[in-house]
């Protein structure tokens, strides 16, 4: 729901400004190269099922096709935009630089939340040896994923940390616009980082586990819309897609204990920012 309606007031915005006659004067494009941007936003994230392997001390198994959503945060002026509250909503912040007219290069955070959905049933094999009463030798079974025997989430959160090449393509023009204060753009672009979720994590009888560590690796490609006002402001929607790896999820206290998965996700973006340059 809030993406959607920001993506209202992004069309919104657009049509303001093409209808504002000074932009409809024809005049030289303010130039992008050497300026730096920054932008905040939110996002709402979709991931594929995933097959999730623990392994520790007494314990080996497999869960097969787990399914997961993510955990959006009501929107309201608190914590969206209270400054002590506003990394708890799935967010997203990033610095970047124009090396050249139409690309970027740039380091960001995509601070998403995964949540194994509850009480769903799935296919378990493998080993279970902690005094419990899920303790036995599974091969293929369905099994019950209630809270006793397991909680599985990334909400503080899935930390995607990314570097992006990212390219611009102004196409005001098609709009018939040619003006240095209004700028529609196209933006692709390809990433690769490394995952740092904080994950909340409670297996079986051992205690509960929460704490961010280095878990894996990820992949994506974006595509999107920017619109570039007053020369040095923008709003911005991008469509990602990805993969993420990770081979080494903290689940307890006991470093000889960890879990392991691998997914694809969709990421939607609505996120604000500026231009400018440094010198």
């Amino acid at each position: 729901m809030l993406l959607q309606s920001k993506k209202h007031i992004l069309i919104a915005l657009c049509f303001l400004l093409a209808s504002n006659s000074g932009f409809s004067q024809k005049s030289k494009k303010e130039s992008n190269k050497g300026k730096m941007y920054v932008y905040w936003g939110w996002n709402r994230g979709t991931f594929s099922d995933s097959d999730i392997h623990f392994k520790g001390e007494n314990y080996d198994f497999t869960l097969f096709n787990v399914t997961a959503n993510d955990r959006p945060t009501k929107f309201g002026l608190n914590p969206y935009f209270k400054l002590d509250r506003i990394t708890i909503p799935q967010t997203n912040y990033r610095i970047g630089y124009f090396f050249k007219e139409n690309y970027t290069i740039s380091i960001g955070v995509d601070h998403m939340k995964y949540v194994m959905n509850a009480d769903q049933n799935v296919m378990i094999n493998g080993t279970i040896n902690l005094g419990s009463t899920y303790d036995k030798v599974y091969n293929n079974e369905t099994i019950k994923l209630v809270e006793d025997f397991l909680t599985f989430e990334h909400t503080d959160g899935l930390n995607y940390i990314n570097a992006e090449v990212k390219r611009f393509d102004d196409f005001s023009s098609l709009f018939g616009l040619n003006s240095k204060n209004l700028q529609i753009n196209l933006t692709e672009g390809i990433g690769a980082g490394i995952l740092f979720p904080k994950s909340n994590t409670k297996l079986v009888n051992k205690e509960r586990y929460d704490d961010f560590n280095v878990a894996g690796w990820g992949v994506s490609a974006s595509v999107g819309l920017n619109i570039t006002f007053l020369k040095h402001f923008f709003i911005q929607s991008d469509v990602k897609a990805g993969y993420i790896n990770m081979s080494n999820i903290r689940t307890t206290k006991n470093t000889a204990d960890f879990a392991s998965q691998s997914f694809s996700f969709i990421e939607n973006t609505i996120v604000f920012g500026g231009r400018f340059r440094l010198f």
